[in-house]
């Protein structure tokens, strides 16, 4: 580590963790001095309960409230235009977002479009954005994305079939109530997708080139509770400790990448649910080990210490860095996580996806420098 590199944190979101966390709502709500509240989610949540439970809260507080709930999983541009026009009908002076990052990352870009008008693409990039901009409480149902502590917003544009970023500390959550009983719902196959998506970011934010010494020591800290904990959410979803253990692992990883950044993982999956909407857990989980292994040169010490933290340690660093893979290819086989081939990507897609790839902002910060070509290799070496 080199201790006389500078680097800045800021963590514009103040957390509230803890059973339960979720029925403060409406004092956050009132904190804000709010009284109009568009909340944001997805089918999925409504149809477990989740929404009832929180427009419950806001009913007995007498607060007025819309819905918006056609977020859709890679949220589309057109969900966040459909969330804006509710927005300008209903004028809300606040969000909720509650779901994964799917409704997350949709009302973020609703909390800018609404207030400063234009498409959502407008804003690609990191700080393209004003001031003026809807203030935003999320509560996650998922323990993956960490999006409640990012300031960093991923939308796909329908028509070119590419993921972008709206990257900006002003979008980041208020509030986020970070309550492991809104996560109880989860089930099996999901509680895998969007566990092996936090190691992702925790991996990634650790070995970024970004990588700076906070978000180190809370990625490492994500990575021992994902590693200690996934299993038993995924065998038993009714462990109040492993989901637990589990969102604050989530919210570590958030905290971690948004601070560092991601690498090829994330530029190959991000590529993928661009193309096929394939889902983003699943892609991160599938590509992670084929990309750990082909930055290994780059980032050995790092891998050694990200053995360390999930149970396998070795003196010989090369070792050590090997077991890194092992481990993480050990916890996706144990958690049932599908092959690469399950993605159904096409070999006449290659060229399109690796561009696509070498385009994302992320690129810059993979350990290992990574050309189009590099990632052609990547996608022979999935499909075997």
């Amino acid at each position: 580590m080199n201790l006389l590199k500078s680097f800045s944190f800021e963590l514009p979101t103040k957390i509230e963790y803890g059973v339960g966390a979720a029925k403060g709502l409406a004092d956050v709500i009132k904190n804000l001095n709010a009284r109009n509240v568009l909340l944001v989610t997805d089918k999925g949540i409504r149809n477990s309960g989740l929404l009832e439970r929180i427009s419950n809260l806001l009913d007995a507080n007498k607060l007025a409230y819309n819905i918006f709930d056609s977020v859709e999983p890679n949220p589309k541009d057109y969900n966040v235009q459909e969330g804006t026009e509710i927005a300008s009908r209903f004028g809300p002076d606040c969000l909720v977002a509650l779901g994964g990052g799917s409704p997350i990352d949709c009302a973020k870009a609703i909390a800018v479009v609404a207030r400063q008008g234009g498409a959502v693409r407008d804003y690609e990039g990191p700080n393209k954005i004003g001031a003026d901009v809807l203030p935003l409480i999320a509560i996650p149902t998922t323990a993956g994305t960490g999006s409640e502590v990012t300031f960093s917003s991923v939308i796909t544009d329908s028509s070119a079939k590419f993921k972008f970023s709206i990257k900006d500390p002003k979008i980041a959550p208020k509030v986020a109530l970070v309550d492991p009983e809104m996560t109880l719902t989860l089930p099996p196959e999901l509680t895998a997708s969007t566990g092996m998506d936090a190691l992702t970011h925790a991996i990634e934010g650790f070995t970024a080139k970004a990588s700076e010494p906070i978000a180190d020591s809370a990625a490492l800290y994500a990575i021992e509770l994902i590693t200690a904990y996934l299993r038993i959410a995924v065998s038993d979803g009714n462990n109040l400790e492993a989901r637990a253990a589990m969102l604050l692992g989530s919210v570590l990883a958030g905290i971690a990448f948004s601070h560092s950044d991601v690498g090829a993982v994330h530029c190959v999956a991000e590529a993928l649910g661009g193309k096929y909407d394939a889902a983003h857990g699943v892609c991160n989980a599938v590509v992670l080990p084929a990309v750990m292994a082909y930055n290994m040169e780059y980032c050995k010490e790092r891998y050694a210490r990200i053995a360390a933290a999930m149970g396998r340690s070795d003196e010989d660093v090369d070792k050590a860095a090997r077991q890194a893979v092992k481990a993480v290819q050990k916890l996706a086989s144990d958690v049932h996580l599908p092959e690469f081939g399950s993605l159904g990507v096409q070999k006449k897609d290659f060229e399109e996806l690796a561009v696509n790839s070498f385009k994302n902002g992320s690129n810059i910060d993979n350990p290992r420098p990574m050309t189009k070509n590099d990632y052609l290799n990547l996608f022979q070496l999935l499909t075997g």
